[in-house]
C-alpha cells in the first residue's frame, strides 16, 4: 500500500534529483522509496556506518528494480486489482 509523506530538501537537491529521475524514466517517489529501502535494508546504527561509496554504486551500476511512470489509469486498476 503506498501513502503520502511531505518532506523537506534544499531547492538545489531537488532540482538535481528530479532532472535524475526523469533522465532514468523513474518517477521522483519511486527514486526516494528505491534510495530508502537500501537504506534500510541492512542495520546501520548511524548514517556515519552507511557506506556512501556503495550506496552511489548501487544507484549507478547494477540492475535496480522499480517501477517507472505510468498512467493514472493504469495506476488505478493495479490498485484495485492488489485489491481483490
Amino acid at each position: 500500500m503506498n501513502a503520502k509523506l511531505t518532506l523537506s530538501f534544499n531547492e538545489d537537491v531537488i532540482n538535481k534529483a528530479k532532472k535524475y529521475a526523469d533522465e532514468n524514466d523513474i518517477s521522483l517517489s519511486r527514486l526516494i522509496e528505491f534510495l530508502l529501502t537500501k537504506v534500510t535494508s541492512t542495520d546501520y546504527q548511524s548514517l556515519e556506518e552507511y557506506p556512501i561509496a556503495d550506496w552511489v554504486n548501487l544507484i549507478a551500476e547494477g540492475k535496480a528494480e522499480y517501477q517507472t511512470k505510468q498512467s493514472r489509469k493504469s495506476a488505478k486498476k493495479e490498485f484495485f486489482d492488489s485489491r481483490k
